[in-house]
């Protein structure tokens, strides 16, 4: 059977030309309830399930976001490649609004990790995440990205706050010092946990803003990145309509088998109520 692919987005980002929507999927999870309905259908002859990251109509800050739900959602679904459009600021002169970026490193400045790792509960795993992103996909998303008349920059690391204020001057220089590419607000938590359950990650963040740090352009506004999403949005859209179909049927790339070797805590041990939380993401071992 083909794996499926899912896509992390606007509310609006499955009204792509080609798309056949089938259903609306409504899921429960252990974790509770995710960010909206699952949307399914087919795109390039392949089964692909969309999930508003904030929730239609932008009703969840990016602190009440339930990824462990979303995630969970997404797998129990099939879903075994996994697409992420995300609105990013900017920390580089040179990377510029409405450019794309596709990240290849994150840095952590949450503060709810917890909620971000489906492990716990009696089973221990620990995923190597040295290099957070899938290069296959990536790769995907970089050629599918060529035709478009913006700057796409290969690489970077995406820094991933809090919120929901954005940056203050001082968090901004400090990010830049750093060396630090782009900031935003949600994407390290998914990444995170789709390595954990087995699912290649790949992202297209779309700068809106030059953060706060550029003291020449005015300081970033809700306003001001709703007007260069929409226009991001629509590139999003014929890049992932592009990407599909170049998506290998079968899941058979390292991402696919990151728990081999992970978990510390022995089989015999799992306690049964975990297992079951958690069977979506630990089929193959049962």
């Amino acid at each position: 059977m083909a794996a499926a692919i899912g896509i992390i987005g606007g509310s609006g980002l499955y009204e792509i030309e080609g798309f056949e929507k089938a259903e609306e999927r409504v899921v429960e999870t252990p974790f509770g309830s995710p960010s909206d309905a699952l949307v399914g259908g087919s795109l390039g002859g392949r089964e692909v399930w969309f999930l508003p990251r904030h929730g239609r109509g932008h009703r969840l800050l990016p602190t009440e976001i339930n990824h462990r739900a979303n995630l969970w959602a997404l797998r129990d679904a099939g879903v075994r490649f996994l697409i992420c459009v995300t609105a990013v600021g900017s920390l580089k002169e040179a990377y510029r609004p409405r450019d794309i970026v596709l990240p290849d490193q994150y840095f952590d400045r949450t503060s709810r990790r917890e909620q971000h790792t489906f492990f716990g509960r009696g089973i221990v795993g620990h995923v190597s995440f040295g290099d957070p992103v899938s290069a296959g996909l990536r790769g995907i998303l970089k050629a599918a990205s060529q035709p478009e008349a913006v700057a796409v920059h290969d690489g970077g690391t995406y820094v991933n706050m809090d919120g929901p204020a954005f940056s203050t001057r001082a968090e901004s220089e400090g990010n830049r010092q750093l060396g630090f590419d782009v900031v935003g607000m949600t994407n390290l938590p998914e990444a995170k946990l789709a390595r954990e359950a087995e699912i290649a990650l790949a992202t297209l963040a779309m700068i809106t803003d030059y953060d706060c740090w550029k003291t020449d352009e005015a300081p970033v506004t809700a306003e001001a990145v709703m007007g260069h999403l929409q226009a991001n949005v629509a590139a999003a859209k014929r890049i992932i309509a592009r990407a599909v179909p170049e998506i290998p049927v079968e899941a058979e790339w390292p991402e696919h088998r990151s728990l081999d070797g992970a978990i510390m805590t022995p089989r015999t041990a799992w306690p049964e109520e975990s297992v079951r939380m958690l069977a979506p993401i630990l089929q193959r071992f049962l």
